[in-house]
């Protein structure tokens, strides 16, 4: 493809050279340069692509675009046969160039898109197994795995990179998909990785506490979720949970058509949950009954939302209804373990004080006479804000707590161990236990349990590692608690 027309919606304020070259290839990765490459300098959060236009010139860049150099290292005098190109967003640009490049594959595929804090994995997985349940191939981009039609494909971010995605979107079409399901990440959306994309529905589930780390603000927050429905076109449909405080303010300035779904009061589609146990639980949708094996109002919600989306892209609704009665939660979501003595380990994904407190509640709505056990820990290098809140949230609902480490990266786990012993009340330490080993402290919460009692691990759910440092090591909690109750099974 001919550099012109690959750079049209770039915001180029300047080119040296020609535009009118051959591009093989465009990336942002300067060790991924081959001859005839379009090179885009990133201005990232960590890194400045800009740093590395030698490097990407010297493995044989065609082109380059960047940034104003003002402030950044010189960039390196144009070498002749290397065409320059200024650009006043290159965030933006990168991932126009992707959509270019790659004949913009969203317009040829049903892209469905889903930002909340919590919900997004499982709604997006159990829509892509949903449509396929009805004989559609379809694709998924999500925080556990990438897929094109049945073909896992591992993944770094919940949103990624807009060159992964636009290739990803071009394999989909080519392998014949009618659908992709996509979570949208509030950073997703401020550093443009979606800008570009075609979507036919938005979905939004919730907004809660998280990631002010990197937004600073709550408003912030906030406001990214929201840029997400600003861009809708008119052809798309943006759905929402209005039963959020959040969820009106999404739709306030998209022209996309809307539809809302709540749990609580009227609305385009509505649910109430009828009965539930630790099997499964009946709903009402739309005024039908139907026997779910999700359990918990969050996971109503859920399934609200994916059967909101199904109705605006017109399925049939018998055949989505059935097609939720044969669903199981996505890896790492409420996931049930039975051991000995009538212990039940539940591995759940939970890593905000909202998604713990809907866990939490809704195992003590199904098992209220069984102690509730509640072990968790918080991320290193993330918002140290939540973490008293996550301690508030284990005090209220458990009997008894296990904290613990999570993926701790380059901070010192006893210093996140001390900023969630400040949200505990003395009535909250004196039923606390803090382990910073997660291994020993999973066999601790285990042996230390009641008969019957039910044990909450939250914060890793699909994760099979742990980050210690800056080393990844080996942990997937499913392969822990069985080989615990293997081994304890006789003493339990």
């Amino acid at each position: 493809m001919k550099l012109g027309d690959i750079i049209k919606n770039c915001g180029i304020l300047e080119v040296k050279g020609t535009l009118l070259k051959d591009i093989t290839d465009v990336t942002n990765d300067s060790r991924k340069v081959t001859p005839g490459s379009l090179f885009v300098a990133v201005n990232g959060c960590g890194a400045d692509g800009r740093a590395y236009i030698a490097k990407a010139i010297e493995n044989g860049a065609s082109a380059v675009l960047f940034e104003d150099a003002q402030d950044c290292p010189a960039i390196p005098e144009r070498p002749e046969g290397v065409t320059y190109l200024l650009t006043d967003n290159s965030r933006k640009a990168v991932a126009m160039a992707a959509d270019s490049f790659y004949s913009h594959p969203s317009g040829s595929i049903k892209l469905v898109g889903i930002t909340g804090t919590n919900g997004k994995t499982t709604t997006v997985t159990l829509l892509y197994r949903l449509f396929r349940s009805l004989g559609y191939e379809c694709g998924l981009l999500s925080t556990i795995a990438n897929y094109v039609g049945s073909e896992r494909i591992e993944t770094a971010n919940t949103t990624s990179d807009p060159i992964t995605i636009n290739s990803l979107l071009t394999r989909m079409v080519e392998a014949g998909c009618e659908y992709c399901f996509m979570e949208v990440s509030s950073i997703g959306v401020e550093q443009e990785r979606v800008t570009g994309l075609e979507f036919k529905v938005g979905i939004f589930s919730n907004l809660t506490h998280d990631h002010l780390d990197y937004h600073g603000t709550f408003a912030e927050y906030l406001r990214c979720k929201k840029l997400f429905f600003d861009n809708l076109s008119p052809e798309a449909t943006a759905i929402t949970n209005i039963d959020d405080k959040h969820g009106e303010v999404m739709l306030q300035n998209t022209r996309a058509k809307c539809v809302r779904y709540s749990c609580r009061s009227a609305a385009d589609h509505s649910c109430r949950i009828l009965e539930q146990s630790f099997e499964g639980m009946l709903l009402r949708i739309d005024g039908t009954e139907v026997w779910t094996r999700l359990i918990g109002l969050h996971n109503a919600y859920n399934l609200l939302a994916i059967y909101s989306a199904a109705m605006a892209l017109g399925a049939p609704k018998e055949d989505v209804l059935v097609a939720l009665s044969q669903l199981e939660s996505a890896p790492g979501r409420l996931e049930t373990i039975h051991g000995p003595r009538g212990l039940c380990a539940v591995i759940d994904y939970a890593h905000t004080p909202d998604a713990m407190e809907n866990v939490l509640k809704t195992l003590r709505d199904v098992a209220p006479a069984k102690t509730l056990v509640c072990l968790f820990g918080c991320g290193g290098d993330r918002d140290r804000t939540k973490r008293p809140e996550m301690a508030a949230v284990a005090e209220k609902w458990a009997d008894k707590i296990f904290v613990t480490s999570d993926n701790s990266r380059t901070e010192n786990t006893e210093d996140i161990l001390k900023d969630i012993r400040a949200g505990f009340t003395p009535a909250g330490l004196a039923k606390a236990v803090f382990i910073a080993d997660r291994k020993e402290a999973i066999r601790a919460a285990l042996m230390l349990s009641p008969d019957g009692s039910t044990v909450l691990l939250a914060g890793k759910g699909h994760e099979t590692y742990q980050i210690i440092g800056t080393e990844k090591r080996h942990f997937d909690e499913k392969e822990i608690v069985k080989e615990i109750f293997a081994q304890c099974s006789t003493t339990l």
